[in-house]
C-alpha cells in the first residue's frame, strides 16, 4: 500500500501538544507502510497567520524529529489553483454562483432550520445573475440519501443529505474557502490518509462530496478524539497546557515527549517506555481509541525521567551545558565530569531543568559558594580535619574502588567515622548538604580540584 499522509497546522500560534500528537500519529502511519510524511502550512487567514508562528511550528516539529519528508506546502501560495478548480467545478455543472444578499441568506436558513431542510438557494438552477452582484460558489449537494465514512480511528460513521447545505467553496471577495483548499491541496499532494482531531469529522463528510463532484479518489479518513485534562475536560491553557517549544525550555527531552504522546489515545501492549524505531513497527493505524485520553503531566515527567537515565550522558551533559547560564567561567572539564556523575545526577531527576541547580559545584573550578545550612558543617574542627584530608589525598588511588578502600584505611587511621568526615566533604566540594555520593564526586573531580576547593574554604 502506498502511503502519504499530511500534518497541515493553521499558523496562528504555536505548536501546541495536541497538534504535535496528530503530527506524530502521522509520521508514524506513514513510516510503519513505508509511505510519505508532509507538511503543509495552512496560511490563508493573513489576518490571523503570522511568520512567528510558521517559525515556531517548524522548529517546535524538527525539534521531535517529525518536520516532513519534503519542503513544507503553503496554502496561500495554491490559491490560483483553488479558484481554478472551483471554475471547474461551475463548467461541469456541480456548482453554482449564489447572488443571496446576507439579508436574504439569514432568511432563507432560518425558513429551512424550520423545517428541518438543508439550505438551498433559489439561484441553484440558474446559468446567470444580475451584473455587478458579488456573489459565493456553492457547491450543490445531493437531496435524497445519505453518505457513510469508513473512519479509521471511528469506524462507519453516517450523515444523512438533508443534513448538508449547499456548501461555501469562494467567497464573495474570491477567495476560495478551507473547505475547497484542503481538498484540493490533499488530493495534488497525493495524500492517502488524513489523520486528524475529530473535530474536523463534519468537515469530512462535506469534504468527500467535493472529491466526488471532482471524480478524485478520496482518502483515508480517521478522526482521533481530542486530547482532554486531568479532569475530563477539553485541554486548555488553564490546565497548564503549553507549546511544543516551553516544554524544550523546561528540559524534556523529544524522544520523551514522542514516547509520551504516542501512548494517548493508541496503546500497543504494556510497553510504556519504547523508541520510535518500536512505535514505526507497532503503529499500522488500529488500536487507536475512540475515547479521549488525558494529559498526565506526572507521567509525562516520569517518562521523561526514564528517558534521562537511559539517554547518552554526553548528550545530556552537552543540553545541560547549553541551557546552563552563569556568569563565571566554566571549567574546561565540565563536559567529562557531568558524564561522569550523570548516572547519579540523573537517578531521580524528571526533567534538564531540575539538574541545572544541582550542578553549579560541578562546572566551575574552585570553591563553591557556600550555603548557609552547609556553613554550619564547617567548624574548626571540621576545617582541621579537611586540611589533613587534603595533604594525603593526592596519594590516592584514581578509581572509585580504591578511592573507596583507601578512604576507609585513612578513616581507620585517624580513628574517625564517615559521619564525621562525609558532611563536611559535602560542604566543602559542593556547598551544600545533599548532593550525589561525595566519594564519586571526589573521584571524578580529580585530586587537583579537591585539594584546591578544601584549601580555599578552610584557609
Amino acid at each position: 500500500m502506498s502511503v502519504i499522509t499530511r500534518f497541515a497546522p493553521s499558523p496562528t500560534g504555536y505548536l501546541n501538544i495536541g497538534g504535535a500528537r496528530t503530527a506524530l500519529f502521522n509520521y508514524l502511519f506513514a513510516r510503519h507502510h513505508q509511505g510519505q510524511y508532509l507538511l503543509r502550512i495552512e496560511d490563508t487567514d493573513k489576518q490571523r497567520s503570522t511568520e512567528e508562528a510558521v517559525d515556531a511550528i517548524i522548529d517546535g516539529l524538527s525539534w521531535l524529529g517529525l518536520k516532513g519528508d519534503a519542503a513544507p506546502v503553503f496554502q496561500s501560495a495554491q490559491i490560483d489553483r483553488h479558484s481554478q478548480v472551483a471554475t471547474e467545478l461551475l463548467n461541469a455543472g456541480n456548482a453554482y454562483r449564489c447572488y443571496l444578499s446576507d439579508q436574504e441568506l439569514n432568511a432563507l436558513r432560518d425558513a429551512a432550520r424550520a423545517e428541518g431542510k438543508p439550505v438551498r438557494s433559489p439561484w441553484r438552477d440558474k446559468t446567470s445573475g444580475p451584473a455587478d452582484t458579488p456573489f459565493v460558489v456553492r457547491l450543490k449537494m445531493p437531496d435524497d440519501g445519505e453518505t457513510t465514512i469508513e473512519d479509521l480511528v471511528q469506524g462507519p460513521v453516517t450523515v444523512k443529505h438533508q443534513q448538508l447545505d449547499d456548501l461555501v467553496l469562494v467567497r464573495s471577495d474570491g477567495t476560495p474557502t478551507y473547505m475547497l483548499a484542503v481538498v484540493v491541496d490533499d488530493h495534488d499532494m497525493g495524500v492517502t490518509h488524513i489523520l486528524r482531531g475529530d473535530d474536523h469529522l463534519n468537515n469530512a463528510f462535506r469534504q468527500q462530496k467535493i472529491y466526488e463532484a471532482l471524480g478524485w479518489n478520496i482518502p483515508v479518513f480517521g478522526h482521533i478524539p481530542l486530547i482532554h485534562g486531568p479532569d475530563g475536560a477539553k485541554l486548555s491553557k488553564r490546565h497548564g497546557a503549553l507549546g511544543v517549544e516551553a516544554y524544550r525550555d523546561m528540559g524534556y527531552l523529544p524522544d520523551a515527549i514522542c514516547n509520551y504522546l504516542s501512548r494517548l489515545g493508541w496503546s500497543h501492549g504494556d510497553d510504556e517506555i519504547f523508541s520510535m524505531d518500536d512505535a514505526i513497527s507497532w503503529f499500522d493505524g488500529s488500536a487507536i481509541g475512540k475515547a479521549p485520553a488525558r494529559f498526565d503531566f506526572d507521567k509525562l515527567a516520569a517518562v521523561n525521567g526514564q528517558w534521562m537515565r537511559e539517554a547518552d550522558p554526553h548528550l545530556l551533559a552537552e543540553m545541560l551545558l547549553d541551557k546552563y547560564q552563569s556568569e563565571k567561567s566554566i571549567s574546561e572539564n565540565a563536559t567529562d565530569i557531568l558524564v561522569g556523575l550523570m548516572p547519579h545526577l540523573t537517578e531521580r531527576a524528571k526533567t534538564l531543568d531540575e539538574l541545572l541547580n544541582a550542578i553549579t559545584y560541578l562546572v566551575h573550578d574552585g570553591a563553591p559558594e557556600i550555603e548557609d545550612a552547609a556553613q554550619a558543617l564547617l567548624d574548626d574542627t571540621a576545617k582541621s580535619r579537611l586540611l589533613d584530608f587534603a595533604s594525603d589525598l593526592p596519594n590516592a588511588p584514581l578509581d572509585i574502588d580504591g578511592f573507596k578502600s583507601f578512604f576507609q584505611e585513612w578513616l581507620g587511621a585517624k580513628e574517625l567515622k564517615m559521619k564525621d568526615m562525609g558532611l563536611p566533604l559535602r560542604a566543602a566540594i559542593t556547598g551544600t548538604k545533599q548532593s550525589p555520593s561525595i566519594l564519586d564526586i571526589i573521584v571524578i573531580l580529580g585530586p587537583e580540584q579537591v585539594v584546591q576547593r578544601i584549601q580555599e574554604v578552610c584557609n
